[in-house]
């Protein structure tokens, strides 16, 4: 049976049993007879060739074996909009309702709730009341009848279009245009073409606040193209994309409080500086973007950059960073307040993790979350004294001196430590007392296994931890902040040894290690607060 072959077929995506795909050809194929559609598979398992048979190229792959043909009786090429609502909703309101299962799309930290994915409540059983919509995996290709869907749901403001096969950002346009208080938009997992060349501007997406084009293969030269026609939009997904190159985004995207740009390898860190400008800016997600370095050329260590000025989250997690001066460079932003940074080869150069946060949170001044564990007062205080402990011979030896007036360190030092100056004049230089003997950052020294007590809150456990007898007080109260998960208050410590049951000792000084108070192994540690 050929099977009916609509007259745009060329270009439009299809799905065949459960493989998605891209028509590339329409024709003959002999010595075979009647219609063929030549279809570009997005996983290339499914395919079998590259559009070439039999010594004749009938289209192109991306994938050597990417590609095949199928008669066009075996081809889905989806339904409108309002058919799959009216699906999803209208038609089936009793099986749906006995069957179905809430659903959520996640937009990276607010959550949107879709009812229908499976499912449908009876409050949002009349198609004029929904306010959100969620036909994902419908396979809807095209918007349908003039009108028709503003006519039938009038108060949609969230569209969960994810999934399907729509084929051209046009189809999106004219669905969204019946929508006139569309706020929120995925349309994620559609492979489909964007505008080439600058296109009219109107209101269709004028209250547009969240957008999410994830696994739909534009550029960013596409998403500037369009990005006029987004007069509002705060939160823009772009993930895996193949995004590589970006563009200064000149009078457009000022609005942008969000943007995720994850699995797109760019070609090097130095294309940040293209987005460095966009003043909303305030979360930057580029995990698995293949940057090895982070540089800011305008300004000189112990400075802030004009770029990214209104930036308070960064997550580069899963990059290629393995140089502290790209973490010395972070400080450089001037309302950075998050980060994350983990699986990058820096995080390899040190073998206590607890070791690597502490140097992180010396060296970016501002930092209040860490790798999604807040940084308490204490913790940043007893980091940016050991850490100017720790460097305190390197500081000498580079020139530094406790006399101001002939405190003059290298620049390769400062270079290394740009903020091993302002951490001076806050707690004043180390003591030459300080520098004798000082062990070194690693976990070479002794470790006691000690156990963690909360004598005032008897529902939380006691904990066995294994600590370097060279830690100071100020860092274990750091560690506990997080292990015990208590909130922004005075910690108050002693311990109690094994050999002397109910005789307490006040752990009363910051600055001193666990070894001035004697403190063995098997002996407790007591929290209060």
């Amino acid at each position: 049976m050929a099977g009916w072959v609509p007259a745009d077929a060329l270009g439009r995506r299809v799905l065949c049993g459960t493989e998605y795909g891209t028509v590339r050809y329409v024709g003959s194929v002999p010595p075979h007879a009647g219609i063929w559609l030549g279809v570009e598979w997005d996983d290339p398992q499914r395919g079998k060739h590259d559009g070439t048979y039999e010594g004749t190229q009938y289209f192109k792959c991306r994938h050597p074996r990417g590609g095949s043909f199928i008669r066009p009786n075996k081809a889905n090429f989806g339904v409108d909009f309002l058919t799959a609502v009216k699906g999803r909703y209208g038609l089936n309101e009793k099986q749906d309702a006995q069957n179905g299962i809430e659903s959520t799309c996640v937009f990276g930290k607010k959550t949107v709730e879709f009812v229908g994915r499976d499912s449908i409540e009876k409050k949002q059983s009349q198609l004029h009341r929904l306010v959100h919509i969620s036909v994902h995996e419908c396979m809807v290709s095209h918007a349908g009848q003039k009108e028709e869907i503003s006519g039938t749901c009038a108060n949609i403001r969230h569209i969960d279009l994810s999934k399907n096969l729509v084929s051209h950002w046009d189809t999106v346009i004219d669905i969204a245009s019946q929508v006139p208080n569309l706020e929120t938009l995925d349309i994620s997992g559609n492979r489909m073409k964007f505008p080439s060349t600058s296109i009219s501007v109107s209101n269709t997406f004028s209250k547009l606040t969240t957008l999410a084009l994830n696994q739909t293969e534009i550029t960013w030269t596409e998403v500037l193209l369009c990005a006029p026609g987004w007069p509002v939009l705060e939160e823009l997904y772009l993930t895996s994309n193949n995004i590589s190159v970006l563009e200064r985004p000149d009078n457009v995207l000022q609005t942008l409080k969000l943007l995720d740009l994850s699995n797109n390898q760019l070609l090097d860190g130095s294309q940040l500086h293209l987005i460095g400008h966009l003043p909303r800016l305030e979360q930057l997600i580029l995990t698995n973007n293949g940057i090895s370095s982070v540089h800011f050329p305008d300004t000189e260590f112990g400075c802030k950059t004009k770029m990214f000025p209104s930036l308070k989250r960064l997550a580069i997690n899963d990059n290629k960073i393995s140089q502290w001066s790209s973490i010395n460079e972070l400080d450089k932003l001037p309302s950075l307040q998050v980060l994350e940074c983990r699986n990058n080869p820096l995080m390899d150069t040190e073998k206590n993790p607890e070791t690597l946060r502490q140097l992180i949170i010396a060296k970016i001044s501002q930092l209040e979350f860490l790798n999604k564990s807040e940084i308490f007062p204490d913790e940043r205080r007893g980091a940016e004294l050991d850490y100017r402990k720790i460097f305190g011979k390197d500081w000498l030896a580079a020139g530094g001196h406790w006399d101001p007036a002939r405190n003059k360190p290298s620049k390769e030092f400062l270079a290394a430590h740009p903020r091993y100056l302002s951490l001076c004049l806050k707690y004043g230089a180390p003591e030459e007392g300080e520098l004798k003997g000082q062990q070194p950052l690693t976990l070479k020294n002794q470790l006691l296994t000690l156990t963690i007590k909360c004598p005032d809150n008897p529902e939380q456990k006691p904990v066995e931890k294994k600590l370097p007898e060279s830690m100071t007080i100020q860092r274990v109260k750091g560690l506990l902040y997080r292990l015990l998960r208590i909130p922004g208050s005075e910690l108050k410590l002693s311990y109690e040894s094994s050999k002397l049951k109910g005789k307490e000792v006040e752990l009363d000084n910051d600055l001193k290690p666990l070894q001035f108070y004697s403190i063995e192994n098997g002996d407790s540690v007591l929290v209060r607060w």
